[in-house]
Formats: structure tokens, C-alpha cells, sequence
């Protein structure tokens, strides 16, 4: 039995100084210190600390059934079959749910879920999604083999940044993102090493793009790091304008004239509200542009199962398809997806449910339909809603939430509040929304979070809460504001 001489003392391999430094650099404000706290609040809450609230109302993630969002029975009954496949000899299930179960079944090793796909995806659903995507896009050709099944859209889009980046000092690649950003592109960014290029949207044109702001910030880049692609949310996280297409059309011009990869995230594609704006996929309006541009224009774009009327997060379902890919580039993207084996095979049943829902004359197409609309047209009314309540309130100024699940206000915060933020070492809208939580249990992230133009605040709140919750806490949002203006004037 040999025993440890005394003067061995336990030195840790993995310190905070030994590990990986580019993780440091990672953060994510979706889930970040104001979650946490808001976390921590509802822990005292159960254990009967009084408070000046009785519960916690997140506004801070797009997590569509969390926050009271119906599933779609179609979908459910669909999976369920799949899970549990002695449910096919049942007679609850209508006909077409069982088809559509027995088609994907017939389709895993096995005839079941449980067992892993091809590395792509499974090759039916693949099919289905190119039948979707040329439907979309009015007849636009897409191929199955360009299309890869994901983790969610979070899974490819990483994936593809993984493709994209290289080089050293000034030859690192940059990647243009939009400010106000989804905080997963700078958190990808931040891991892979790559340089993250900022381009600001317009928040006095309803957050638009700019294409003289994307000229300048291109060249501005281009003096330090080696700019080789473009992300554009649309419609916007977290900002909800929808692309005009002419807008589109531009930003693909621009990405033909500078060689810059084209990524699309249009994950909220049917989450578009506003009268007289429409979802224009970036591919349709490629092949518009004719062949000069769809023979040559590098673009992937992504889609998901957990935003849109579906909101199924936690099925981590997604595509991405890839256009005008170099050959042995997309072998090499065929490797890297292998490596992780495959995506969660419920994940693509319910993908496929989504590229591939009741048609008419089928037993559940006028339910399906029915839930769709109740869904979509509650969130518009909800946009509606929030953008008009937060405009009434003094010292906020509100864009239209024309898409996605967000509105992204301005907020001016008096010049106290300012002062005393930085004090603490906390961006100011960060102070603020920390105050509105403790204050009155709303969990917000501040637009610190996703980036803004320097000197102006923001917070971004989702309008997913049912109604009457939602018209709660709008309420107390412009009670707040107005308290916390009094308080630091």
C-alpha cells in the first residue's frame, strides 16, 4: 500500500488559466447573469421570500411553448407514433398521421427512432425538404443532396463558420454580422478565433440594411483581417423588421461583388406580421437575379422547427441547404457532419412534419390549418400590441414589430443611471433591466447584449407571454420607466 509522501501537493490540470482562452471569450446574453439572477429569484420566491411580485415572467428567450404556445396536435400525434410505434394499432390516431409515421419508421434502421441516420439526414426527409424549399421559392430547383438535417439552425450555422475560417493576423477570416446581433453568431465567432466584423442596421429605416454601412464597415475590416462572409437574420432577430426584397437584392449584389459567402438565417420565415412586408428567401430571389448571380453567389441558409407557428425547441430540429458549393468543400462538410454521427432523429421527423404538413382533403388538414392561423395571427396581434403600449410610454420609442417574436425598443436612460452603472462596472441598459427584475420580477436582456450603436439603449423583449400576461407586463414596463426616470433625474 504506498502512501503519498507529504510534500505532493494536488496540482489541478484544468485552471481557469490553463484552459482554453477562446471559451473565456464566449458569451451568450439569451442566458446570461440576468437569467441567472432571474433563476435565482424564483428559488426564493418557492421558499416564501417576499417580494413586490409573485412570480417571474421571462421575456428574455424565444422559447415559444415555455411561454404557453400550443403545440400543433398533428405533429405531437406524428411523434408519438414514432416514439411508440404499438400506437399504430390503435384506432385513435387519424390515417394520415399514422401514414406519415409509417413512412419515416420505414425509414430508420430498424423501423425505429431510437437508431442513428445517415450523417446528412435521413434521405426521405432530405427529399422533403427540397419538395418545400421549391415550393417556397416557385419552382426554383433544389437538390436533396444540397440539403444537410441539423442540430437545430444553431448547429449548422456553426458548422459552416467551422468551414469558413483560417488564417493568421492580418489574413484571419472576418465574418460580417449585423448590430443588433443574435449573440450565437459572437459567441461562434469568439470560439472558432475568427474576427467578428460589426455592419449596423438602420433603426430609424426600421432597422434596415445599409448598403453604403456595409461598404464602409467592409472596407474598414479589410485592413485588419481577411472578410470572407456575410450573416443576415431575416426576419430579424433581434430586431423583427423583415427584408425588403429589393434590400435582399442588393445584399446579394454586394456579396457577388466582394467574394463574400452569403449566410441566411431564416428561421422565422413564417413569422411575418406586418401589412405590405412579405418573406423573400435570399435563394428565390438569387435565381431571379439570373445566372451571372445564381451560377457564382455562395449562400447557405437555415431553417428550424422552433420558431415560426411550430416554436418546437427542445426537438433540436433544423437544415440548412448549401448552393454553388465548391466540390470538395462540401466533401469536406459531408466529414465534419459524419464526425457527430447524426442529428437527434426525432429532431428530423418532426422537420420533415414541417416541410411536409396536411394537405387538403386529408383527415387533419383543416385542424392542422386551424391551429396554424390561431397561432400566427396571435402573435401578430401580440406585435401589434407591444408596439403600440411601449410608444405610449415617455422615453421609449418602438419600432413595428413586422416578424420573428421580438421587439427591440429604444430606451433613454437618464444621465444618473448612466453614471452610477458604470460605477458598478455594468453597461447601463444592463442596470436597468437587473433593476426591472428585481423590481418587478421581468426578466428582459439589454441590448448590450446583442450590440447597439454606441450611446444608445436598448433591451429586447419576445412577445411570446399570452395576452393578458403580456398586457401585464407592458404595464409594468411603463411603470418602471417611468419610476426609475423620477428616481434618477
Amino acid at each position: 500500500h504506498a502512501h503519498q509522501p507529504n510534500d505532493v501537493i494536488r496540482k489541478i490540470v484544468l485552471t481557469i488559466d490553463t484552459m482554453n482562452p477562446r471559451v473565456k471569450n464566449v458569451e451568450y446574453a439569451v442566458r446570461g447573469p440576468i437569467v441567472q439572477r432571474a433563476m435565482q429569484i424564483e428559488k426564493e420566491l418557492r421558499e416564501g421570500l417576499k417580494k413586490p411580485f409573485t412570480e417571474v415572467i421571462k421575456a428574455n428567450i424565444g422559447d415559444a411553448h415555455a411561454m404557453g404556445q400550443q403545440p400543433i396536435t398533428f405533429f405531437r400525434q406524428v411523434l408519438a407514433l414514432c416514439s411508440y410505434p404499438e400506437l399504430l394499432n390503435e384506432n385513435m390516431f387519424p390515417e394520415d398521421a399514422k401514414n406519415r409515421a409509417r413512412r419515416i419508421l420505414h425509414a430508420c434502421g430498424g423501423g425505429s427512432v431510437g437508431a442513428y441516420s445517415a450523417s446528412q439526414g435521413i434521405d426521405c426527409v432530405r427529399q422533403d425538404v427540397a419538395c418545400y424549399i421549391e415550393r417556397r421559392d416557385g419552382g426554383v430547383p433544389c437538390d436533396p443532396d444540397n440539403v444537410y438535417l441539423t442540430t437545430g439552425a444553431s448547429d449548422g450555422i456553426v458548422t459552416m463558420l467551422k468551414l469558413l475560417v483560417c488564417g493568421e493576423g492580418a489574413s484571419r477570416t472576418g465574418v460580417m454580422i449585423s448590430i443588433p446581433q443574435y449573440p450565437l453568431y459572437s459567441a461562434a465567432l469568439a470560439e472558432l478565433g475568427a474576427v467578428q466584423v460589426n455592419y449596423y442596421l438602420n433603426e430609424e429605416k426600421c432597422w434596415s440594411m445599409d448598403l453604403s454601412e456595409l461598404e464602409s464597415s467592409l472596407a474598414e475590416a479589410r485592413k485588419h483581417c481577411n472578410p470572407k462572409a456575410l450573416c443576415i437574420i431575416n426576419p430579424g432577430n433581434p430586431t423583427g423588421q423583415v427584408q425588403s426584397r429589393q434590400c435582399i437584392e442588393d445584399v446579394i449584389r454586394f456579396a457577388a461583388k466582394e467574394r463574400l459567402f452569403l449566410m441566411a438565417d431564416e428561421v422565422y420565415q413564417d413569422n411575418v406580421y406586418a401589412e405590405g412586408c412579405q418573406f423573400h428567401s435570399f435563394k428565390k430571389v438569387l435565381f431571379e437575379l439570373g445566372p451571372e448571380y445564381s451560377d457564382n453567389v455562395e449562400l447557405a441558409s437555415f431553417h428550424s422547427t422552433s420558431k415560426c407557428y411550430m416554436g418546437e425547441c427542445g426537438f433540436r430540429g433544423g437544415y440548412m441547404e448549401v448552393i454553388n458549393m465548391d466540390a470538395e468543400v462540401q466533401a469536406q462538410l459531408s466529414k465534419l457532419v459524419s464526425v457527430r454521427l447524426c442529428p437527434p432523429v426525432p429532431g428530423q421527423a418532426l422537420m420533415d412534419l414541417v416541410v411536409n404538413s396536411p394537405q387538403p382533403g386529408e383527415p387533419s388538414h383543416i385542424t392542422f390549418m386551424k391551429e396554424r392561423t390561431a397561432t400566427l395571427s396571435l402573435l401578430a396581434e401580440k406585435a401589434k400590441l407591444t408596439e403600440q403600449i411601449l410608444n405610449t410610454v415617455p422615453g421609449i420609442t418602438c419600432n413595428p414589430v413586422q416578424g420573428a417574436m421580438y421587439s427591440f425598443p429604444n430606451i433613454s436612460l437618464p444621465e444618473k443611471s448612466i453614471k452610477e452603472a458604470k460605477a458598478l462596472g455594468q453597461a447601463p441598459d444592463m442596470f436597468y433591466c437587473m433593476n426591472l427584475l428585481e423590481e418587478t420580477g421581468i426578466c428582459l436582456v439589454p441590448g448590450s447584449g446583442f450590440g447597439q450603436k454606441d450611446g444608445t439603449y436598448h433591451f429586447r423583449m419576445t412577445i411570446l407571454p399570452p395576452t393578458d400576461k403580456l398586457k401585464i407586463l407592458l404595464a409594468k414596463v411603463k411603470e418602471f420607466h417611468q419610476k426609475f426616470t423620477q428616481q434618477y433625474s
